[in-house]
């Protein structure tokens, strides 16, 4: 597990930031980051902020997604520990996704987020 590196008396707040943290290339939370913040990213994990769904509920709550892209978003979140997938040995194949409780915190962030570009967007638009 990852300790959280605090500046010390002999290392500053610059060097601290650079060691384990979003600012250092090296870093796996840059990648995570990506993952979380892409488009599909973000509206697969505020739809299943409140439900289970299926793979076609969450195209339908994904306008513009390509199967592709869906399926690789969905893989990339489960592997990041964010969703979770299950398959029932039905016939037809059911499976269901769902976030899992890491999934849900990103989720209530990311849906922060969002609120607070809907909320600015106008003002961002006429600073272009």
């Amino acid at each position: 597990m990852k300790k959280n590196i605090l500046p010390t008396k002999r290392m500053g707040l610059e060097e601290s930031l650079m060691q384990g943290t979003l600012h250092s290339v090296e870093c796996p939370s840059r990648e995570i980051l990506k993952h979380i913040t892409s488009l599909w990213g973000v509206l697969i994990l505020l739809a299943l902020r409140t439900d289970v769904h299926r793979y076609s509920e969450l195209k339908r709550k994904a306008p513009g997604v390509s199967e592709k892209m869906l399926t690789q978003t969905l893989r990339t979140l489960e592997k990041d520990g964010l969703v979770k997938r299950t398959s029932y040995d039905v016939v037809p194949p059911h499976v269901t996704y769902e976030l899992t409780k890491l999934g849900s915190f990103a989720s209530t962030e990311v849906s922060r987020l969002v609120a607070w570009i809907e909320n600015n967007q106008e003002e961002m638009m006429r600073s272009r």
